[in-house]
């Protein structure tokens, strides 16, 4: 099945009022490259005036709580990134699960309220490298996915494969690894959705950059990429949105 390549930008705890015209160099890049789908997941503190610049561009969230409002200090709730102008959310990044202790049964919590809510949803997996060097990432990363994927919205539902050991270091892992990984994913999401599965995009995540882009978006069942340090400037984001677009 061919499917629509997504490439989203995850800013992290970057980002200032100062960076909006980052923001505008994107959205017009997008716009000139319209076979791909792009987003900017932005802080929250950000996210309304982004979306109030750039009208019509995806504009999105890097986490929202799993309860749907509350006595939770500091969290953000899907309700309000809406409100703010987002329509999608990341949930699950591997910096969250392990500086936040979050757990599969949160993430999977996080993403069905988000989806409830009517947020697009990016549910994060991935592995350590010493997992990888145990020779146990694809199992170890098949069941996090089986025990993080929401029962139900799964068409708004993507995947983000991020080796937690390939984030920000500039490692990368070969084509034939993260083939096998993708492969192994699109089988348990088929496994959990039937056909419907074959619909849910997999992204790749960890490293990408302007240099390696085609080559992954080139590997089978590779639908698009999640970006962080790289979706910073438009002058590194822009030539990654390009080779998703080919």
């Amino acid at each position: 099945m061919k499917r629509r390549k997504l490439v989203a930008g995850n800013w992290k705890m970057n980002g200032v009022a100062a960076d909006l015209a980052e923001v505008a160099a994107i959205a017009d890049a997008a716009r000139a490259n319209a076979a791909v789908d792009v987003a900017l997941c932005l802080p929250a503190t950000l996210i309304a005036r982004a979306a109030c610049a750039v009208p019509g561009f995806a504009i999105d969230g890097q986490d929202a709580h799993e309860a749907p409002l509350g006595a939770h200090t500091g969290c953000v709730s899907a309700a309000m990134l809406l409100d703010a102008g987002a329509s999608l959310t990341i949930v699950g990044h591997s910096e969250r699960r392990e500086a936040q202790g979050e757990s599969d049964s949160t993430v999977r919590a996080k993403a069905e309220t988000a989806l409830a809510a009517g947020l697009a949803v990016i549910l994060c997996v991935g592995e350590s490298d010493a997992v990888r060097d145990s020779g146990k990432a694809v199992a170890t990363v098949a069941t996090q996915l089986d025990a993080s994927l929401p029962s139900a919205n799964h068409r708004r539902l993507a995947i983000a494969y991020e080796p937690i050991w390939a984030i920000g270091t500039g490692k990368v892992p070969s084509t034939a690894d993260i083939a096998e990984m993708h492969a192994a994913l699109r089988e348990r999401l088929v496994a959990a959705y039937g056909e419907a599965g074959q619909a849910v995009r997999i992204l790749y995540g960890g490293s990408v950059k302007a240099s390696n882009a085609t080559e992954i978006f080139a590997i089978d069942d590779v639908d698009g990429a999640l970006v962080g340090g790289a979706s910073l400037k438009a002058t590194d984001f822009i030539p990654i949105v390009e080779a998703g677009a080919r």
